[in-house]
């Protein structure tokens, strides 16, 4: 450790720091734009000028190492004489649009300017002009004239989101941010960009020119899309969500979410939200009120269980509902004489239950990792912030190794992060590459490997096994595709087998944001029920189907057959947010999206995390868990008087704790060689993980959104269909 004096304090940092780091750990403010915690140093806009002693001029603060007994003072006269200089350059060519300016009130250069800029100027030249470029869909480069060149924007692509999509090019006051050779901005992160941004050159399209930042009213939530749990700052108006950015969490998201968590608020107060219960009469669709919506829901489904029993009511759930939803939908289908209850819509293979899976270690834990394994994923596009904290982890030495396959690898979706060691083969080779790996590490550490390979490992093998049987903190872990394969089982037991020999963590890094919740409550069968696979298969024998927050035909396994299979029941019942399911469905129920109803998920690492809702639900639409409570209560179910999720949220365990020791991706499973016919498994693209993305408008035209032409098309708008 080195001591310094900072403004007549001593303050002690390690040897290495800047005195930037000492001002922050001092709780002393220094002036800064180009300067980020999360970024590399580059010093460009001179800001931070302090009073070194001894030093014959001011010197930036964040490139200027610590020395033992160094003094510095942040706010003597040559300090603020310097930082005054440099804000006045910095103002030189700065337009005077405060007023129109999205970022006003929230603008770092407006503040600063205040309190270091002066009240004329000395230079009466013709400010420069800097002409607007088009970078896609979501950010906005109308107004790069204010840029004042920090660069934060070109050094977050290079080393958060691992593309430099961003550059500066000419010299001096020709100088300019822009994409080359007239790009888009596609990274899956970019809106982390508008964030980091100073001075408004960078903004939001989508909220461009809606609202001014202090009507805003901020209030708390999480991610409702993948399994990273992001924490979110959920900015309202009239009760409209207007805006998203990321509440810094430094063990789940630090400060960055991802684009899908930033700009799917656009479906929330779009055209298709279902605001009014709805019955099709006569093939036609209906407007009516929760009572008769409600009663003849519960009427149907007494009469289908009377005359078929209660076997033939099943239930398919959204990993995306949160945990209160799925308990009382589980509840609610057990009640009623069921079994036949799912969330693994997207799998292949169904085994029995044997703990609850997830990460096997903290998220914050992978930025440390020095020898990884990814079985199965499109890292980058399916967890953008799990992948960019393997990119933090490679980028300080760690070696990164991946079992997966060409279409998971192709050239838009490059993981953006430097690969040691690659098996790139079709799904149905998966469990083989693995079983060579687990070969060569047998080979090494003397022990019998749980599934001979049909061929000696090859030098790709070797190289993966040999990359983890080095280093110390080591992960593997399986993605989307191992968890949806048609033998899951066989390569959790084979990455279970290479863990113990490596002493490797052993996880899947979960599709949804709620995928370890839907595991807690049992939304699953568990005494012979139907799984989604056989509930979704011709012949299921189902007479009634409830869909929570799903739409099997763009979120399940069976694709556009599984319209046809649940079409052939006598009564669909859809809760959803937006007008879904409406060629089969018979009964819509407008429920809350996550915005509109408190609620509870489990993120990938078991990290229970609640949150409220931030408006109120549109026109007559209600929170999923008291319709499931009200309809429970119809049908004369018992154990349903719940007042709030607190206290749904209390019956899953010791006061709404993950409960201990569920958490494992143990298995009794044997690792089988693969034999017939090869399926792929099924994995949404970014833009299509749920119902939210799906109708987010600006996230629709991204460049990600156009190249998943193999992926279910975008639902049909439900104005064309309700026609």
């Amino acid at each position: 450790m080195i001591e310094i004096e900072l403004d007549g304090k001593k303050v002690e940092v390690t040897e290495g720091s800047m005195v930037m780091h000492a001002a922050d750990k001092a709780g002393t403010y220094i002036p800064h734009f180009c300067y980020h915690k999360k970024l590399s140093i580059a010093a460009n806009c001179r800001m931070c000028l302090v009073d070194v002693e001894k030093a014959p001029k001011p010197m930036p603060a964040c490139a200027t190492p610590v020395t033992q007994g160094m003094i510095v003072r942040t706010k003597s006269e040559k300090a603020i004489k310097a930082q005054q200089s440099v804000m006045e350059f910095l103002l030189i060519n700065h337009p005077l649009d405060c007023p129109i300016c999205d970022q006003g009130g929230e603008c770092q250069l407006q503040d600063l300017a205040v309190g270091y800029g002066a009240s004329s100027s000395r230079y009466e030249e013709e400010k420069r002009v800097v002409f607007h470029k088009d970078v896609g869909p979501l950010i906005s480069m109308e107004e790069m004239s204010r840029c004042i060149h920090c660069t934060r924007c070109v050094r977050f692509g290079q080393e958060v989101a691992g593309v430099m999509e961003l550059g500066m090019s000419h010299r001096g006051e020709h100088s300019e941010i822009e994409t080359f050779l007239g790009d888009s901005v596609d990274s899956e992160l970019s809106g982390n960009m508008i964030d980091i941004c100073p001075v408004g050159a960078l903004t939001s399209k989508p909220f461009r020119y809606s609202a001014r930042t202090w009507e805003l009213s901020r209030r708390k939530s999480v991610s409702p899309h993948d399994s990273t749990g992001a924490n979110l700052i959920v900015q309202v108006k009239n009760n409209r969500v207007m805006r998203v950015v990321p509440l810094e969490n430094e063990d789940v998201n630090e400060c960055w979410i991802a684009d899908r968590d930033r700009f799917s608020y656009e479906a929330l107060n779009g055209p298709e939200r279902l605001t009014q219960p709805m019955l099709k009469q006569g093939g036609q669709w209906q407007q009516v009120d929760w009572q008769t919506a409600l009663e003849y829901v519960a009427n149907g489904l007494k009469q289908i269980k009377a005359d078929h029993g209660g076997q033939s009511i099943g239930t398919l759930v959204s990993p995306h509902s949160t945990l209160e939803e799925l308990q009382l939908a589980a509840m609610l289908t057990r009640e009623l004489g069921s079994d036949n209850i799912d969330y693994r819509l997207r799998n292949a293979e169904f085994t029995a239950f044997e703990g609850v899976r997830w990460l096997g270690t903290s998220i914050a834990s992978l930025t440390q990792v020095q020898r990884a394994l990814v079985v199965g994923s499109n890292l980058r596009k399916e967890h953008p912030l799990f992948a960019q904290r393997i990119r933090q982890a490679v980028r300080k030495g760690a070696a990164l190794s991946v079992i997966t396959s060409a279409s998971l690898m192709a050239a838009r979706d490059a993981w953006a992060i430097d690969v040691a060691q690659s098996s790139i083969v079709e799904a149905d080779q998966w469990v083989e590459a693995l079983a060579a790996v687990a070969a060569a590490i047998g080979e090494t550490n003397g022990a019998a490997a749980p599934l001979a390979p049909k061929n000696a490992p090859d030098a790709a093998a070797k190289a993966i096994a040999a990359s983890l049987l080095s280093g110390e903190r080591k992960a593997v872990l399986l993605g989307n595709a191992a968890a949806h394969h048609a033998q899951a089982s066989s390569l959790l037991a084979l990455a279970n087998w290479i863990g113990a020999q490596t002493g490797a963590t052993v996880g899947y890094l979960t599709e949804a944001a709620n995928t370890v919740g839907a595991q807690i409550v049992g939304a699953f069968p568990k005494n012979g029920g139907l799984d989604a696979g056989r509930m979704l298969a011709a012949g299921s024998g189902l007479k009634a189907v409830m869909l929570l927050n799903t739409e099997p035909v763009f979120d399940s396994a069976a694709g556009a057959a599984a319209a046809d299979v649940i079409g052939n029941a006598q009564m669909v019942i859809t809760l959803s947010p937006f007008k879904a399911n409406l060629a089969f469905s018979d009964v819509l129920l407008p429920i809350a999206p996550f915005s509109e109803t408190p609620g509870t998920f489990v993120n990938a690492e078991g990290r229970l995390q609640g949150f409220h809702a931030v408006v109120k639900p549109q026109g007559e639409a209600r929170p999923a868990w008291k319709v499931l409570r009200v309809l429970a209560n119809l049908l004369g179910l018992p154990g349903f008087s719940f007042e709030s999720t607190a206290e749904v949220l209390a019956t899953i365990g010791d006061k709404g704790a993950v409960p201990a020791n569920a958490l494992s991706n143990a298995t009794s499973a044997k690792a089988v060689a693969s034999s017939g016919a090869a399926v792929a498994p099924v994995v949404a693209s970014i833009y299509q993980l749920d119902s939210i993305v799906r109708r987010a408008p600006s996230l629709q035209l991204t460049a990600d959104a156009r190249d998943a032409s193999a992926a279910p098309a975008t639902p049909a708008r439900a104005e064309e269909a309700l026609a």
